[in-house]
Parts: C-alpha cells; structure tokens; sequence
C-alpha cells in the first residue's frame, strides 16, 4: 500500500528524477551557488544535504557510497570531500539556503531561486560582489 506516501516528481520518470537529482548536485557543489526553479531546488535540497553529511566523515566507505549515489562525478566528489567536508564539520545540518528570485522565468513563469551552500569561500564571494558591481 502506498498510503500517505508522497514524492514531488516534477513530471518525469524515476530515472529521469535520478539523473536530474545528480546533476544538480553537481552542480551545486562545482559552483557552490546556482540558479534554477524552486520547485527544483525544494525537491533536491535533501539530496544534496545528505551527500555533505557523508562527507563529514572522511574514509573510504562513504567516498564509495558517495561514487555510487553520484554516478561517478569524481571530480564534484573529491571537492566534497577535499573542500565542503572540512568547511562543514561542525555545522549540524542545514548546509544549504534558497532564496526565491523577484522575477520568474522567461518563456514559463516559472518562479526562480537560487540554491546556494550556507558558508561560501571568500574567494567566491569576492569575485561575485566584483562582477556584479
């Protein structure tokens, strides 16, 4: 039975939800701050939540447990493990924040935000408050 069971599953098939699930998560930890929808963002906050708890803890189990859920992105897993592991080690939770954007989309009216972690390096912030200036 499937009582009270309830999945957003923003109108696509499960390995589709799967795929969007991981790239988004790629994403996010590659830039540290992008922007999508917010139903996007609302449905894969806990995905990517739970890979930075993984990463907290730093052996050999979770870095493969991570390969797996990932889908072999080495290179967002490492800097998981290498840079938002550490930079994350006593916060309890509550590793990323979305902000809702004024305008929605072009074309669809989607409604927009941005899907950021909590704590950026200095380095980013520096060359967003530059660029936007």
């Amino acid at each position: 039975m499937r009582h009270r069971v309830t999945t957003n599953n923003l109108s696509r098939t499960g390995s589709h939800r799967k795929a969007l699930a991981r790239n988004l998560a790629c994403a996010i930890i590659e830039h540290e701050r992008i922007e999508t929808t917010l139903t996007k963002a609302k449905a894969h906050r806990p995905f990517v939540e739970k890979l930075v708890t993984l990463a907290k803890e730093k052996n050999l189990h979770n870095y493969r447990r991570a390969l797996a859920i990932m889908g072999n992105h080495e290179d967002a897993v490492n800097k998981l493990f290498n840079v938002l592991g550490p930079r994350f080690k006593d916060r309890p939770g509550g590793y990323t924040r979305i902000l809702k954007l004024a305008t929605p989309r072009l074309g669809d009216k989607a409604d927009r935000a941005i899907f950021e972690f909590v704590e950026r390096s200095e380095s980013e912030i520096e060359v967003t408050e530059t660029t936007e200036e």
